[in-house]
């Protein structure tokens, strides 16, 4: 197709473009009100990445719009229809630990590297050179193709609702955050705290001084820290050998030095997307099953402990916490503690469910609060997405399904369902699709997030293929 010579004309901006976009640290922050009057909702970083790939859009012709500062759009064509690209700017934490730079965009052995590259400034930057292609070869799409930028898809969504108040919905379209071959569903999402207070007297001996970990709801923890005291810091040594002996056990990586008159313990895991826990390790559940081997002064503490180890531990998918809830389209539940925190007077566990598309959340709260009002804990409701599904044979599965297969000649794969949360469930008729392959690391939310070029500028051309597709007249989401 005469599109696919513009998308290789263009590798070296694409590719230009991309590092520039990556090297902005575009992490959510506070609010920040400018001289002017004007307020970056999302913070500095966020704002920069916006206002840079606004700008970049604008020189190559397209047509633009900021909602106030919120969120925004890239449009190409006309119509009353339109196919919508749903993607987002923002990016989770770098944590630490990597090969190169995070916001460097480095180019090694066929990958450029950097927190952004595949979740989602590489797709997004993917959508908008498939739209430079359609666009420099004199296609005229039926309908209007737009781009719409979403600005803190990982944490709370306020921008895409805050969009969505002032802009009209696409008619129908996918959302390049999460893989191919087609998404055609999404689990459940639902955010919860679990919080314990601990009644101050706690008597003499061994006190847990601190306990830390995670740095976000939706990762799998990498890094977990507790700080104890005892009365008699001879007893530090008993511990030391305990935590070697640990360690030799069952191969974990746990370690301890003295800070003062405590001990610090660490432990270390490995880094995973929340929807996907059984790729990472939970430091926390690491550091916990170790600090159940200790006794505290204080029973609140050690009960916590218990119940933590007896109930969530390192089951994923919930079953200790009698919610082991499954279905055959998207499989079981997962259960992430992201993240613990402890400031001696409470403690507050920070879970990621995931949960089947033919199940819903009062099932889950059902099971819970019984368990948690046994343990005198409380149970916080957060963030709650619903499910989302579409048949595998619609009309849209079936075209995206087609654009993929056709140039990539992967007949293999199915659509599938997966646990992660994407602006798919912004708007009607919106699906996942892409840009990871079939078989490829995910580095998603982890050190050393990469992008394969190939796939890059791959990804690019299933895009246009798709657009192509969904902007003919004759295309219908009815059957």
């Amino acid at each position: 197709m005469r599109y696919k010579k513009f998308i290789e004309n263009n590798k070296a901006l694409q590719l230009n473009m991309l590092q520039e976009l990556v090297s902005i640290r575009s992490v959510k922050e506070k609010p920040v009100y400018t001289a002017k009057g004007e307020v970056y909702p999302f913070g500095q970083g966020v704002q920069k990445a916006f206002e840079y790939i606004i700008k970049k859009a604008e020189e190559m012709g397209f047509e633009t719009k900021n909602v106030d500062n919120y969120g925004g759009h890239i449009d190409f064509g006309h119509g009353e229809e339109t196919v919508g690209i749903l993607g987002h700017l923002d990016v989770v934490p770098e944590g630490d630990g990597w090969s190169f730079d995070p916001y460097s965009g480095a180019v090694s052995d066929g990958y450029i590297y950097g927190r952004g590259t595949t979740d989602d400034k590489g797709p997004v930057i993917a959508a908008l050179f498939a739209m430079k292609a359609l666009k420099d070869s004199g296609y005229e799409p039926a309908r209007k193709i737009r781009l719409i930028l979403g600005l803190d898809e990982e944490t709370g969504w306020e921008g895409m609702k805050y969009y969505f108040s002032k802009e009209k919905k696409p008619t129908f379209g996918f959302t390049p955050d999460a893989e191919f071959p087609a998404i055609n569903g999404e689990k459940g999402i639902a955010n919860i705290r679990i919080v314990k207070k601990f009644d101050k007297n706690q008597g003499t001996g061994l006190e847990l001084s601190k306990l830390s970990g995670g740095s976000a709801v939706n990762m799998v923890a990498e890094k977990a820290r507790a700080v104890i005291k005892a009365s008699d810091t001879g007893r530090y040594n008993m511990i030391k050998s305990q935590i070697e002996s640990y360690r030799t056990e069952t191969g974990y990586r746990i370690n301890y030095r003295g800070i003062g008159k405590s001990l610090e313990i660490t432990s270390e895991g490995k880094a995973a997307h929340g929807a996907t826990p059984e790729a990472g390790l939970s430091a926390i559940s690491i550091l916990m099953d170790f600090l159940g081997n200790l006794n505290f002064a204080n029973d609140d503490v050690n009960g916590f402990v218990d119940f933590y180890n007896d109930y969530i531990g390192f089951d994923l998918n919930g079953e200790r916490l009698g919610i082991g809830l499954e279905d055959a389209p998207s499989g079981k539940l997962t259960v992430n503690v992201g993240q613990i925190e402890y400031n001696k007077e409470a403690v507050t566990l920070n879970i990621n469910l995931r949960y089947p598309v033919t199940c819903n959340i009062e099932q889950i709260y059902e099971k819970l609060v019984p368990l948690v009002d046994r343990y005198q804990m409380g149970l916080i409701k957060e963030m709650h997405r619903p499910p989302i599904f579409m048949d595998k044979d619609s009309p849209m599965i079936r075209a995206l399904m087609e654009s993929y297969m056709d140039n990539t000649g992967d007949r293999e794969h199915q659509p599938v369902v997966i646990g992660g949360g994407t602006y798919a469930r912004a708007a009607d008729n919106i699906v996942a699709f892409g840009a990871a392959f079939p078989g490829d690391e995910d580095l998603m939310h982890q050190r050393n997030e990469r992008l394969s070029l190939e796939r890059l500028y791959l990804a690019t051309e299933i895009y246009a293929d798709a657009l192509y597709k969904l902007t003919q007249s004759d295309f219908s989401i009815s059957d």
